[in-house]
């Protein structure tokens, strides 16, 4: 028996996915969530083969952090990232994190059972069109912190705030701007933030 934790924000999609999971004869759901924080204690209390993460959702980390936590803490628990976010970036960042699968939310649901047993079997599954975009398209070279506060920053943040939220101090917050500045070569924060945009690294 397969045992599956599920990370999903929106309920009545983690309620179809339970749903579907229920009608698999070696698949059992030990654990629905709603954030990354849940997912990663409900992972340590109940140790799933395998998780299914959603990206975004809400809580102080999302599904992609959740992931590279449970790869230190967790190994043998092989998470397979469910998402809406099917962009290049996004795959380069979950292979970063250690995820043994990446699936896009449109794909046939039959697709979802087998990709999980596929993890569950120490194989990787990647969606093919996105493996082969993320493997050609230009490398992100801001860090996952320089990203961190260039997206609160895309949305309209001053450093004040974007220190507050990150719990960073504004100087540091100054010099993580001015980095991410130099390095995609902006003009200044808001073409860093057009620039970080169009290439799908945040």
């Amino acid at each position: 028996m397969i045992r599956v934790l599920l990370a999903e924000d929106m309920h009545l999609i983690r309620g179809a996915l339970v749903a579907l999971l229920g009608l698999e004869p070696d698949m059992e759901v030990v654990s629905e969530v709603s954030s990354g924080d849940a997912a990663v204690s409900e992972a340590l209390r109940h140790r799933p083969d395998v998780a299914v993460l959603d990206i975004n959702m809400p809580g102080d980390i999302d599904g992609l952090a959740a992931a590279a936590v449970l790869a230190e803490r967790l190994p043998d628990c092989r998470v397979l990232i469910l998402t809406s976010l099917g962009r290049p970036e996004m795959l380069r960042r979950a292979l970063s994190a250690e995820v043994r699968g990446f699936m896009l939310k449109d794909a046939p649901p039959a697709e979802l059972a087998g990709a999980i047993r596929r993890v569950a079997g120490g194989e990787r599954v990647m969606d093919p069109q996105l493996a082969a975009a993320a493997i050609t398209g230009r490398r992100n070279p801001l860090s996952p912190r320089e990203v961190e506060v260039l997206r609160v920053a895309a949305e309209g943040a001053e450093p004040a705030e974007i220190a507050s939220r990150l719990h960073l101090t504004k100087g540091t917050v100054r010099n993580y701007l001015g980095t991410i500045v130099t390095k995609l070569d902006a003009r200044n924060r808001l073409d860093a933030v057009r620039i970080a945009t169009e290439a799908d690294w945040l």
